[in-house]
């Protein structure tokens, strides 16, 4: 079932790689309390990912600190060096995002919001959405029609829905 406004944001663990190696990100305690942007791609190195969706995020980050947003979440199935290379690649890390891992789509698939990837012979990957939620309750849920498309999940397409 995918989840909805109103909604509990799933517990998961998703990881991040840092210079002392891999840690653990425990959703229910990251977004406890807190004004969260989570949003999810189907694959680091991309195509639309890098040229559109990540760069929405780093371009939209102050407004987002503005509405008062405590932190920004880029979750994508793939390795945490992977995302933690891509981070640095594309300048989301120094913009503040947090690049996330969720290396087996445990999370993703929690959330209802996988599909089956033909380009990575059917392994599951993230449909392209972005999620506000306080204190782990969703707020706002946009989801794209298309994976190839960056518009209401784009930064600025969920700027608009706060």
């Amino acid at each position: 079932m995918t989840i909805t406004v109103g909604d509990k944001v799933p517990a998961g663990t998703l990881m991040l790689a840092g210079s002392d190696g891999i840690s653990d990100i425990v959703m229910a305690d990251r977004l406890a309390g807190k004004s969260v942007v989570i949003f999810g791609l189907p694959g680091a190195y991309t195509g639309t990912c890098s040229t559109a969706h990540v760069p929405s995020f780093i371009r939209t980050m102050d407004t987002f600190k503005a509405k008062g947003v405590d932190e920004i979440i880029c979750v994508s199935v793939n390795d945490a060096f992977v995302m933690k290379a891509w981070g640095e690649a594309t300048g989301a890390t120094a913009a503040g995002i947090v690049m996330a891992s969720d290396p087996d789509a445990s999370f993703t698939q929690a959330l209802g919001l996988d599909f089956a990837a033909g380009f990575v012979r059917g392994a599951p990957r993230s449909l392209r959405y972005a999620l506000h939620a306080v204190d782990g309750v969703v707020k706002v849920l946009n989801v794209e029609d298309n994976p190839g498309a960056c518009s209401v999940s784009a930064g600025e397409g969920l700027l608009e829905s706060l």
